[in-house]
């Protein structure tokens, strides 16, 4: 590494992923030597590709809503069932805390190889869906992910109610309830070389919910990514027709929490 401590940045696409260096934190430093920065989310938290050998670190500064020990309990309770990157160690220091994964073979669905073919990259994504939601078993499940869950952890996050959220009403009927992943915007579906779908990754809101809280933010996000007219593939290949009343209530969840 050199003695700047600053890494180059894999090409930025939507909330992550910039092209500025980034300040490597000293508990990633001292894991070895680092080849890039892969990823930025939304609120600051950075993935690292380590070398020699070669894992992923997930890193988030002190203070961000992002509880990493959260997603280590669910990557270790979902590996069981479906293919998630395996923990291999976790920690915490006063600049942030950490997850380090064993790297998986695929490459990210945002990829610019899945940005090139987006009607492989969303078929496989409604297909990696599905087979997470017939996987993930309900029965022991101990997460939950269901509207009152979300308002709730919302709100006393931000201190109270928000406009947006006491706009959003009723949630409609639950359709069927699965173990949603939490977070099924495009970037967190790997495909393999082949274009079939090959594992999910961020997991850190796993839970019991609707599966169309899952669904209506995967649509969502194939306009983010790939554009317009990609939607129904994605539900054709997870397979259920469109519900539009569902997927409105949801991504307007989705914007508010």
């Amino acid at each position: 590494m050199p003695g700047s401590g600053r890494v180059p940045v894999a090409g930025a696409e939507l909330a992550g992923r910039p092209v500025d260096p980034a300040v490597v934190p000293r508990a990633v430093a001292g894991m070895g030597g680092v080849r890039e920065v892969v990823w930025r989310n939304e609120l600051g938290g950075l993935t690292f590709l380590l070398d020699e050998p070669e894992r992923f670190v997930k890193w988030v500064p002190t203070g961000l809503p992002l509880d990493l020990d959260a997603e280590v309990v669910r990557l270790r309770w979902a590996a069981r069932f479906t293919p998630v990157p395996t923990v291999l160690e976790a920690g915490a220091d006063d600049e942030g805390a950490w997850i380090v994964t064993h790297p998986l073979a695929g490459r990210s669905a945002v990829d610019p190889r899945w940005l090139d073919e987006p009607l492989t990259a969303v078929r496989a994504i409604g297909a990696g869906l599905r087979a997470m939601h017939d996987a993930l078993p309900l029965d022991g499940c101990p997460f939950d992910w269901g509207v009152p869950r979300r308002l709730a952890v919302a709100d006393a996050r931000e201190g109270g109610r928000s406009p947006e959220r006491a706009a959003l009403g009723e949630p409609p009927p639950v359709d069927r309830l699965v173990v949603c992943h939490g977070d099924a915007c495009a970037p967190n579906t790997l495909l393999a070389d082949d274009g079939s779908w090959l594992a999910h990754v961020d997991l850190g809101a796993l839970g019991v919910a609707d599966r169309w809280a899952d669904l209506a933010v995967a649509t969502y996000s194939t306009l983010w990514n790939y554009g317009p007219g990609y939607e129904e593939p994605l539900l054709d290949a997870y397979g259920v027709a469109p519900d539009p009343a569902r997927t409105d209530y949801y991504r307007r969840l989705w914007d508010a929490t």
